[in-house]
């Protein structure tokens, strides 16, 4: 037998030890709290959520290749959304809820270079859904084919005024530039389309530059989500790499605010390190509480060492940002981290495979929000935030 005999040095190194040892697991144990539980995302009192997926519900739309139509750009029958279904709005009509999301047809391989049109679905209870078998737009032979072919009609959003007009902004993609475009209806159905946004400002010197994602500003009055004014202006937030406002007398014609130099002024950013350090890319029409107004916005984070090293690189996420009630340009808070990340499979594995939960709608329905998003570029989910409930975020980690 062996006698191991320590000298007084000796154990006091092991007795250091010992304590690096356990401070290293005190410190992890308080950075797994602060990178996020699966409980610990808490919400600030100004933010909306968390967002539960109903279970066992998701997707509540996929693609169908059994839906066609004649296409007067292909001039030929086109399975109009057989290769995904995405990037949804929604809005609130006859106590129902009305989806509008963007679809793809299978005429070409590759990521973007496919044809998109904007589907109708509605549904009693914001979870089952029923499909019309026919886009309510898309590209046509009209004066608008400079805009939309061959890329189409994508991304919408949508929101209705107090007198039950529905106003539309979604992206004309010709395979070259993308624009933000305007339409209208009564119905959903019927859509009168009214070009670009930013066509007459400044003499129309933003007419021909890349636009898009447009979230106006809405309230809730007497329990129905209703586009609302801002010092006596519409006020919409827009914008793909970067946030701007811009400002409406008539919601169709829009002038984005430019800084002193007459350029686009960029009133949110990316942030190195952060979830949202890639692009900051509006969502759903944002809504006026009693704290400001809200906005619920898309974040990518990058793919190099400036990325978040929390979430995947290229994951899309969602944020919130809480602007001033009375000064629709001053952020007054925003969140570090996302409320709604990819979680699901489906949410990670289709055209997009880094992880997209990318949204696009918001209806207030029954005293409940109801938060409508792309899947991974391929399909659309819901989930669902009652106020009544004090609900958690996204686990960060």
């Amino acid at each position: 037998m062996v006698i191991e005999i320590r000298t007084k040095q000796e154990n006091q190194n092991i007795i250091k030890m010992r304590r690096i040892l356990i401070s290293f697991v005190i410190l992890f144990a308080s950075t797994a709290t602060v990178f996020g539980q699966k409980d610990d995302n808490i919400l600030p009192n100004w933010a909306m959520g968390g967002f539960v997926r109903p279970e066992g519900k998701n997707p509540v739309i996929s693609p169908d290749a059994t839906y066609k139509i004649f296409c007067p750009m292909w001039n030929d029958s086109i399975a109009w959304e057989e290769s995904d279904t995405f990037n949804p709005a929604a809005v609130v009509k006859d106590n129902k809820i009305y989806v509008l999301y963007r679809a793809e047809d299978n005429t070409h391989p590759a990521l973007g270079q496919r044809t998109s049109r904007i589907g109708l679905a509605e549904s009693r209870d914001g979870i089952t859904m029923k499909r019309r078998s026919t886009p309510v737009l898309a590209p046509e032979a009209d004066c608008y084919k400079e805009y939309e072919w061959r890329g189409g009609c994508e991304d919408p959003r949508v929101a209705v005024t107090e007198d039950g007009l529905y106003v539309m902004y979604y992206t004309g993609w010709n395979r070259n530039k993308a624009r933000l475009c305007v339409a209208t209806s009564r119905d959903l159905v019927n859509w009168e389309k009214h070009g670009l946004a930013f066509e007459k400002a400044y003499n129309g010197r933003f007419q021909h530059q890349a636009s898009k994602s447009a979230s106006i500003v809405t309230s809730v009055k007497n329990g129905k989500q209703v586009i609302t004014k801002v010092n006596g202006k519409y006020v919409m937030y827009w914008g793909e790499k970067w946030i701007n406002v811009a400002t409406s007398d008539d919601l169709i014609n829009w002038t984005p605010q430019v800084d002193e130099k007459g350029n686009l002024k960029f009133i949110v950013t990316p942030r190195d390190g952060y979830f949202d350090s890639g692009l900051t890319e509006c969502g759903p029409p944002a809504v006026m509480t009693d704290k400001g107004i809200l906005l619920l916005y898309n974040g990518k984070n990058r793919s190099d060492e400036k990325r978040d090293p929390r979430f995947n690189a290229g994951t899309y996420s969602a944020g919130q940002i809480l602007f001033d009630k009375k000064d629709p340009y001053k952020v007054k808070e925003r969140l570090d981290v996302p409320f709604f990340k990819p979680m699901a499979d489906f949410e990670k594995s289709g055209q997009y495979r880094d992880g997209t939960v990318f949204i696009e709608g918001l209806a207030y329905f029954k005293n409940k929000w109801y938060l409508y998003y792309g899947c991974a570029d391929s399909m659309v989910g819901v989930a669902i935030y009652d106020p009544a409930k004090k609900t958690p975020g996204d686990p960060v980690n």
